[in-house]
């Protein structure tokens, strides 16, 4: 069992670790990166990416090597048995120049939970904290 961290979860996940290369079947492979793989290679909506042969053998997939090949960074502890799956450079970029906040859901102080994009059209002040 291997642990993938990505922007959004924490995937645990059978995997075959090779070196650098993280080889998943075609559903972990969805799971991990958001591409269905196709006769073409790998899409996401209307985008497809060549897979290489460096990348893909028989029924699996290098995960890794496809994040690596979509120019995202990826890191791995020694033992491989827990790896990042982090957004591209780019990507974090532009979303910090948007200047526009993720939308995230928190409980008030009654326990009612509200999400950012409720109030999407008006003004909000976000006061954060933190202890360290």
């Amino acid at each position: 069992m291997v642990t993938v961290l990505t922007d959004d979860a924490r995937h645990d996940v059978s995997a075959r670790p090779d070196g650098d290369a993280l080889w998943v079947d075609a559903a972990q492979f969805r799971t991990l990166t958001g591409y269905d793989l196709k006769p073409e290679g790998a899409c996401r909506d209307d985008v497809c990416v060549p897979l290489t042969s460096g990348v893909s053998r028989g029924d699996e997939i290098d995960a890794a090597g496809f994040w690596r090949l979509t120019q995202h960074p990826v890191l791995r502890d020694r033992t491989a048995t827990v790896w990042l799956f982090a957004e591209s450079a780019l990507q974090r970029r532009r979303t910090l120049e948007s200047l526009e906040a993720p939308d995230f859901t928190l409980p008030d102080l009654h326990g009612v939970e509200h999400s950012l994009s409720d109030f999407r059209g008006k003004k909000v002040f976000l006061a954060t904290w933190a202890s360290w």
